[in-house]
């Protein structure tokens, strides 16, 4: 009975854990490739444009799992470190927090209706009014 629980508690983590994957998402005209570096600097504001030169507009969430789960896995900070390296940006003039909307849907229809635009939802949020550029 041990054993069964033990993979039963296994199987529901690995679950969960895939369940809550994040994808990135643009435009469905926008051809850019970005690596996990290239969009780390979009989404903290070092950088401004896609590979192409094309400017891009990261657009975040204000909360909920996703948000959780793209600022631990896919820039690497706590929610806590995020906020305040923000603070200290815009303290100093040197930088500006990307739009945050309040939930996915409204994410997919900002990125969906302009074609600079960068996101992210869950990945049971996507939708086909925009394209998957990665998935975390």
């Amino acid at each position: 009975m041990n054993k069964l629980l033990k993979h039963t508690l296994v199987v529901l983590s690995l679950t969960s854990f895939y369940a809550s994957a994040v994808t990135i998402i643009v435009h469905p005209s926008n051809n850019a490739s970005l690596d996990e570096s290239a969009l780390k600097k979009v989404f903290l504001g070092k950088s401004k444009t896609f590979p192409d030169g094309a400017q891009a507009v990261p657009v975040d969430l204000s909360g909920g799992q996703a948000r959780t789960d793209f600022v631990e896995n896919v820039l690497g900070k706590s929610e806590s470190q995020i906020k305040a390296y923000w603070s200290k940006l815009i303290f100093t003039g040197k930088g500006q927090a990307p739009k945050a909307l309040d939930n996915e849907a409204e994410v997919i229809k900002l990125v969906s209706q302009d074609p600079n635009a960068i996101g992210y939802v869950s990945d049971a949020a996507v939708t086909d009014a925009v394209k998957v550029l990665a998935k975390y």
